[in-house]
């Protein structure tokens, strides 16, 4: 069997998997701009039919332009309107990005029925296909891609296909926009492709560095940046849901020792033994992140009470499985001392909560380490 090339597999695999949490949570920003963008766009297109008009076009063509321009207002608005509750539709982008494709189809469709050659010849409407490959990038979900490509594609050639069966070759002609024929609407259909393929890419692309700047390169848990872009989407979830959302801040006790005695290689390693064993005990909707050094933080969908528990149970596994850097080698039994806040009670935001957790990590290091605190003294 033929092998794909790693980056191509990669690639792929990237465009058709569900984006993680944070982009999802920056698609859903995207989705807001490009209902912005809509918006703006629908309004402008008024003056289509107003140029059209003025140009010395047909009145049936200015009417026509204005009626679709209308709707395209009035939906513009409903979809602004939900994009603002920003991440609380999943369907939306794919139900804007069918509705922004289907339109272009109706309006080149409509043009069709009274002249051939403006709605498979002119540039004018047909742009709107590439235009609305090109923004689904703003979402950052490569499966959206594919499917406003294939959408654009389909639904166009099922429009060339009927052009050509029900015109005679005679109404496929024109002085103005020139003669439709087989090769130029080939062309167009090859240039949707080359739209999709490109925006793909840039969604690849986009996904990557989202990847490098939200990942922590030595341990590959969530960094810092990750959870200040995603944590603000958990707490809307947790105010609506009303339930409790508390953070766990960590920090490794004399964890100074093991680089001193073993070496900083020797310490990297430890730190990717930590989140090794700590990401084997999370429950679901419980999240890890490294903050830098040997500061973890885990956010724990509890009330305080249940969340201090989970730190502890962490806390005793992680004593429980000694680091091992090489055969043969003594263990070293690593242990932390963590600091625990809830939300709404202890913190409005997550600086808040990482103050007050961070307050707390301080009291169990001058108790003696090795311990979790949840309240203070």
């Amino acid at each position: 069997m033929l092998e794909l090339p790693t980056g191509f597999r990669d690639f792929r695999q990237r465009l058709l998997a569900r984006p993680d949490a944070l982009m999802l949570e920056l698609g859903a920003g995207g989705e807001l701009l490009v209902a912005q963008i809509r918006a703006w766009l629908s309004l402008a297109l008024l003056a289509l039919p107003l140029a059209n008009q003025l140009g010395g076009g047909a009145l049936w063509e200015s009417l026509a332009g204005l009626s679709a321009v209308t709707v395209a207002i009035v939906c513009s608005q409903l979809w602004l309107a939900l994009a603002r509750r920003r991440g609380r539709y999943g369907w939306l982008p794919w139900a804007t990005t069918t509705y922004d494709i289907s339109l272009t189809t109706l309006a080149l469709a409509g043009l069709a029925t009274q002249s051939p050659p403006i709605a498979l010849n002119s540039m004018v409407v047909w742009v709107l296909y590439p235009l609305s490959i090109a923004m689904t990038a703003l979402r950052n979900d490569g499966r959206l891609t594919l499917y406003a490509g294939a959408l654009a594609f389909g639904q166009y050639l099922l429009l060339v296909l009927l052009v050509f069966q029900l015109t005679t070759p005679e109404q496929r002609i024109s002085l103005e926009y020139g003669t439709v024929t087989v090769s130029n609407q080939v062309q167009r259909l090859v240039l949707v492709l080359l739209m999709t393929a490109l925006t793909a890419a840039i969604v690849y692309r986009m996904q990557r560095l989202v990847d490098l700047s939200g990942s922590d390169g030595l341990t590959g848990l969530p960094n810092r940046t990750w959870l200040v872009h995603r944590f603000q989407s958990l707490l809307e979830d947790a105010r609506r849901e009303a339930t409790s959302l508390s953070v766990c801040l960590l920090d490794l006790d004399y964890f100074k020792r093991v680089n001193d005695e073993a070496g900083h290689p020797a310490g990297d390693r430890a730190l990717h033994h930590v989140a090794q064993v700590l990401s084997e005990q999370l429950q679901p909707g419980e999240i890890l992140a490294r903050l830098g050094g040997e500061e973890f933080v885990v956010v724990l969908p509890h009330p305080l009470g249940h969340a201090w528990e989970r730190a502890e149970t962490l806390r005793r596994t992680l004593a429980a499985h000694p680091f091992v850097d090489e055969p043969g080698e003594p263990p070293r039994r690593l242990t932390f001392s963590a600091g625990v806040a809830c939300w709404p009670q202890d913190g409005s935001d997550l600086s808040g909560l990482l103050r007050r957790a961070d307050a707390r990590l301080r009291q169990a290091k001058r108790a003696g380490r090795n311990r979790c605190l949840a309240r203070d003294d």
